[in-house]
Parts: structure tokens; sequence; C-alpha cells
């Protein structure tokens, strides 16, 4: 996954979390994942599965696509 595409995933991700009712860690629990992993997507320092990009766009409500706008 090139950089761009992990800094428009971390800043639509960071966008939605913020705007939302939920912080990290239960967004991790939801996930069934560590809170350092959404620190880190949310940095753009590691690649995300498919799988679970489209978690987190169900958890949000939003299509896929939005997180990659």
């Amino acid at each position: 996954m090139s950089q761009d595409i992990r800094q428009r995933i971390a800043k639509n991700l960071n966008r939605l979390r913020v705007s939302s009712v939920y912080r990290r860690e239960e967004l991790s629990l939801m996930l069934g994942l560590d809170n350092s992993y959404i620190s880190k997507l949310e940095k753009s320092k590691i690649n995300i599965t498919i799988d679970k990009l489209e978690q987190i766009a169900n958890i949000f409500g939003v299509d896929v696509v939005e997180l990659l706008k």
C-alpha cells in the first residue's frame, strides 16, 4: 500500500473517530485489535487489510470508499 493511500486512510479514520462517540480504546475493542493498532493506523505507520477497512466503515456507517477519499 502506498504512503499516500495510508495517509488518506489515516486522515479519514481520525476524522470519523473524532467526530463520533468512539475513543481509540473502544474502537480497538470493537475490531478485536490492540489499541496501538488504531494509533498506528491514524499515524499512517501500518497497512490495513481490506477486511478491517470494511469493518471500520461498517462501524461508522460509511462506505469503504469514504475511507479512501
